[in-house]
Order: structure tokens, then C-alpha cells, then sequence
């Protein structure tokens, strides 16, 4: 099991305890970016540099990720990609991603993007704090604990 993370907008602190959590259970964390992104030392982290181009994060991600890997990203398209793919994925604040919630998100999300685009879009209120973070951190636990718990036994979560 690899951890991907979609590294363009990833917190510092989130990017943290994912490498600490890697260490934890000798895990690979690779973290990819159009960019070289500023990370914890560890034996166990990698940083993927990809083009400068639109997605290319994304489609790095998508072609390397295996089935039973664990994505971290706030991109709901890539989300879909990545759970289709038999991925577990979560995104930052603590939330994951299935079969059975991700086109909920989509939807969601496609309908947003319409109302920004006709100058309708809320104001943006998501804070991003130590609830969140603590959200994350317990969600990251709890899917690694029971992906890692499966794959010993042979079965899928």
C-alpha cells in the first residue's frame, strides 16, 4: 500500500502527519506537485515533480495509483477517478470519498462551479483548523489501521 497525495494545495500540517503516519507503518508517501513542494525529512517520502501544466499532478496520480492505495487530494473529479480505480481516498478536512457518497460530491461541486460562473457563488466560509486537522488525522488512522488489517487477512475494505 503507497500513499498519493495530490501535493499543489496540501497544508503543511497535513502533510505532516501523512508522513508521520507513513513512518509509522513503514508506508511510501509520494506527493505530487507541479512543483517541488516543501516536505518532512523521511526515508519513506518521495516527491514526484510533473509537468508545469494544468492536471498533470492529477494524471500522474491516476496512472501510478494502484487498487487498494490510499489518495489524499480536495479534487473531487480526481476523487471519483481515484475511487473508480478502487482507491481509498480521502481529502484534508477529514472526509472520505466512496462509491457511494462521490457523485453526491460531484454534483455538488459541478453545481457550485455554476454559480460562480454566472456570479452567483456563497461566500466561502470553510475554516481550516485544529478541528479539521484532528478530523484528518483520525480518518487517516482509522483507513490505514483497517486497508492494512484487510490486506493481511486477504480481503478488501
Amino acid at each position: 500500500m503507497k500513499i498519493w497525495v495530490d501535493a499543489d494545495s496540501c497544508p503543511v500540517r497535513i502533510r505532516q502527519i501523512t508522513v508521520k503516519a507513513a513512518d509509522r507503518l513503514s508506508l511510501r508517501v509520494i506527493f505530487a506537485a507541479n512543483r517541488e513542494i516543501p516536505l518532512p525529512k523521511s526515508e519513506n517520502v518521495e516527491m514526484a515533480v510533473t509537468e508545469n501544466t494544468e492536471q498533470a499532478a492529477d494524471v500522474y496520480i491516476t496512472e501510478n495509483a494502484q487498487k487498494g492505495d490510499l489518495a489524499i487530494t480536495r479534487d473531487i473529479p480526481l476523487a471519483k477517478t481515484l475511487v473508480d480505480k478502487g482507491l481509498y481516498v480521502i481529502n484534508d478536512r477529514g472526509t472520505i470519498f466512496t462509491k457511494d457518497n462521490i457523485n453526491t460530491y460531484l454534483s455538488a461541486r459541478n453545481f457550485m462551479y455554476e454559480l460562480q460562473a454566472n456570479g452567483l457563488a456563497p461566500e466561502k466560509t470553510n475554516s481550516f483548523g485544529k478541528k479539521e486537522i484532528q478530523k484528518f488525522s483520525n480518518l487517516l488512522d482509522s483507513i490505514l489501521s483497517k486497508a492494512l488489517k484487510a490486506r493481511s487477512l486477504g480481503m478488501e475494505i
